[in-house]
């Protein structure tokens, strides 16, 4: 996935939040998920957030007081902002996982609007069988019918 260069104003939007406008579509740039969580840098300094929709068809990412006071940002400062998708996306996915999602869209989208955190656990588990094929097609599976069923995480 290719990561997105851009000068942006720091804008305020209603209730005190603070946003950095996105100039492009998150679903046309990426492809289409619920949710895009992503990482860069905004003026050098590392942040991950998820692009939010912030209304007339505009998009931006929500800066909080705790990373912005130490570096300096606010409303009406010019950054330069990096940005691309965080964590394993559907490209990056064996052949095997990457069929079962297409095969279910719903869990398949349920898995793309995860952090990173959740679809590195699921997928960690998955890969722990790499020995054994018939246990991996069957973590597959269950993977599969946890994520249709909207669970982030597996039971342990």
């Amino acid at each position: 996935m290719t990561s997105q260069r851009y000068r942006a104003t720091v804008v305020k939007r209603p209730k005190g939040l603070v946003v950095v406008p996105v100039p492009f579509d998150p679903d046309e740039t990426w492809g289409a998920k619920a949710e895009h969580h992503v990482r860069g840098t905004i003026n050098g300094m590392d942040v991950r957030a998820a692009i939010e929709s912030i209304g007339d068809g505009e998009f931006g990412v929500r800066i909080g007081p705790a990373w912005r006071e130490p570096c300096g940002i606010g409303p009406g400062d010019v950054v330069d902002v990096v940005l691309e998708p965080e964590g394993p996306q559907r490209g990056d996915l064996s052949a095997d996982i990457a069929h079962a999602l297409e095969a279910n869209p719903l869990a398949g989208e349920f898995f793309d609007s995860l952090a990173t955190f959740y679809r590195t656990g699921y997928l960690r588990w998955i890969d722990a069988t790499k020995r054994s094929p018939e246990r991996r097609a069957e973590r597959i599976a269950e993977t599969v019918s946890l994520l249709e069923q909207g669970v982030k995480q597996r039971p342990r």
